[in-house]
This record gives structure tokens, C-alpha cells and sequence, in this order.
């Protein structure tokens, strides 16, 4: 096999395991109106996974992506309230925002040389600042258009429901992947996370694919935001704290190595069901405490590490290792 799909093998094996061994004890899990419930409820994080695992591929961060997400939902609720306009203008604003914003934000690495860390991480205090600035109260949505949103479901067989923000982040999920594996800015991308010097002798437009890259995860976040507010049907400030973590774990656990240049959009996906799916059994159980959930995921995460680690041996064995001697 070779050892670039190693992690996706590995993510795919653990999610088959986990909900064989949820299957065994709650066989209702295998129910399309729990896995309708896994995909709405983890709609948000999942879009916004999209977005990092860009990031990441290209060998960069984003820690705006939470703040970014509760900034989205503050914008949209006080905008509707205070101006009377209907959502989907709202929303385009929003979108533009937040696209603008990471777009920014690539721009200050590139150009001024920054680490990504920390360019992302003034971006966070930045978002969640002025989602501050905007209110401090969680703000309602009770507009409508939401309410139509909110009631808008595929039935599926077994009577589960694949709502709209769950049918989004599955096309989100497929977007995502025909970009990143047939595209130019994809293999751009890839090339990127190789390492920088290398990308330009490949000719790789590097200003313009880390800015597209940032504005990227930008707009996956601010899309995050929009159905974010449509899961909550409000706008907080202090909402989806942590979440560019929850974001990161579940693309290293879906098989992105954090060095970039490898790893598929997909396991990405996979990694989002395999946390919601923990999070699922321990609401089955009912006697286990909900921080379990972050225990097993850093578990989860520090056998990926590992496994990545030994990924990057292999693949420097290889490299180095003459055609004769193999």
C-alpha cells in the first residue's frame, strides 16, 4: 500500500471499529435517524473542517476559524434585528467578510513572512473582539426564512431526516474534495505544503495560492457561522469556543499530516463522524461524562502523531534509498 494513505486507512479501520463496537451494544445506532442527527450536529464544525484541511495541506494553521464562526453568528442575528433585511443578503455580506478577512490574513504571512500561528491567532482575538463590539448578549434569530430552513429536510428510509445544514456539509464535503484532487489550485495547494522554495521551482503562483487558501477558510468559516445560527437560531459571542481546535483534531485524526503536502479532504469527513460519533455514544450510554469525549480524541490524536511520524520515516527511507537497493 503506499504509505501516503496509510492515515486514511487507519481513519476509515477506527470508524468502521467504533461504530461496530456502538452497534453491538445500541443497535438503534445504525439508524438513519441517528445519522441524520450525527450529520446535522455536526454540520458547523465539519464545513469549517473543510476549510482548515487547506490549511493544513498547504503547511499552515488557522486559529481564527471559532471566533470567526460566533463573529458570524453576532453579525447575522444583530443585523437582522436592527435593519429589518432579509437573511440571504445578510448572508452574502457575511461572506464576503469573513473571505475578505482570511484573504488578509494569507496576505500578512506571505508578504510580511509571518508565521501562521501567529498572524491566525491575532485574527482570533480580532474576531472575537469585535463580535464583542457588536454585543456581549446572546441575540435570537426568529426571522422566517429561518424557520423554513430549520424545517427543510430530505426523508430518508427508516424515517431519519437528512436536514438542510446536513445535506450542505455533505455538498461542502464534495466540493472540497473535487477542488483539492481536480483542480490546479488543489495540486497548487499540495505543492505548497512541500515546502515553499520547492512550490516556486514548480512554478507555483505562491502570493496568490496562500491568499486564495486563507480566503478559503475564511469563507468556510463564515458559511460555518451561517449554519451555525441556523442549528442555534441565535447569535453569542462567547459560542464555538475551542472550535478551531475540534476543527485541527479532526483533520490530523482523518489523516492530514500537520507538515502538510499530504492527505485527503475525505478523511477529513471521516475524522468529523468519528468525534460526533463519540459524542453520540456517550449520550446513548448516559452515564459517562461528556469530557470523555475530549479524552478519547486526544488519545485518537496522539496515535495519529505517531502514526505520522512514522509516515515521514518511511517516506524519507524511500526517498533517500536507491531504485537498485529496493
Amino acid at each position: 500500500m503506499n504509505a501516503r494513505l496509510l492515515p486514511l486507512t487507519a481513519t476509515v479501520v477506527i470508524f468502521i471499529a467504533a461504530y461496530a463496537v456502538c452497534y453491538s451494544q445500541y443497535p438503534n445506532m445504525l439508524s438513519t435517524r441517528v445519522i441524520g442527527n450525527l450529520l446535522t450536529d455536526n454540520a458547523f464544525l465539519g464545513i469549517a473542517a473543510v476549510g482548515m484541511t487547506f490549511v493544513i495541506l498547504s503547511g499552515g494553521i488557522d486559529l481564527s476559524i471559532g471566533s470567526v464562526i460566533a463573529f458570524s453568528g453576532v453579525f447575522i442575528a444583530v443585523l437582522l434585528r436592527d435593519t429589518g433585511l432579509h437573511p440571504i443578503p445578510v448572508f452574502v455580506a457575511l461572506l464576503a467578510v469573513t473571505t475578505l478577512f482570511g484573504a488578509s490574513m494569507g496576505a500578512i504571512i506571505h508578504f510580511l513572512e509571518m508565521p501562521p500561528f501567529i498572524v491566525t491567532l491575532a485574527g482570533m482575538f480580532l474576531a472575537r473582539g469585535m463580535a464583542y463590539v457588536l454585543t456581549i448578549d446572546s441575540v435570537p434569530i426568529t426571522h422566517e426564512f429561518f424557520d423554513q430552513l430549520q424545517g427543510f429536510y430530505w426523508l430518508m428510509p427508516g424515517k431519519g431526516r437528512l436536514t438542510f445544514i446536513g445535506g450542505l456539509m455533505l455538498v461542502t464535503f464534495l466540493a472540497g474534495m473535487i477542488v483539492a484532487h481536480r483542480t490546479r489550485f488543489g495540486a497548487n495547494v499540495y505543492a505548497l505544503g512541500g515546502g515553499v522554495q520547492t512550490a516556486r521551482l514548480m512554478g507555483v503562483p505562491v502570493a496568490q495560492t496562500t491568499m486564495a487558501i486563507y480566503a478559503l477558510s475564511g469563507f468556510f468559516a463564515g458559511l460555518a457561522g451561517i449554519v451555525f445560527a441556523i442549528y442555534t437560531s441565535a447569535g453569542y459571542s462567547l459560542a464555538t469556543v475551542g472550535v478551531e481546535l475540534d476543527a485541527i483534531a479532526a483533520v490530523v485524526i482523518g489523516g492530514t499530516l500537520l507538515t502538510g503536502g499530504s492527505g485527503f479532504v475525505a478523511g477529513t469527513f471521516i475524522g468529523v463522524l468519528i468525534m460526533g460519533l463519540i459524542q453520540t455514544y456517550i449520550v446513548f450510554d448516559g452515564s459517562l461524562s461528556s469530557w470523555w469525549t475530549k479524552i478519547v480524541i486526544g488519545l485518537l490524536l496522539f496515535a495519529f502523531i505517531l502514526l505520522q511520524k512514522g509516515l515521514v520515516l518511511v517516506t524519507n527511507r524511500e526517498r533517500t534509498t536507491p531504485h537498485h537497493a529496493r
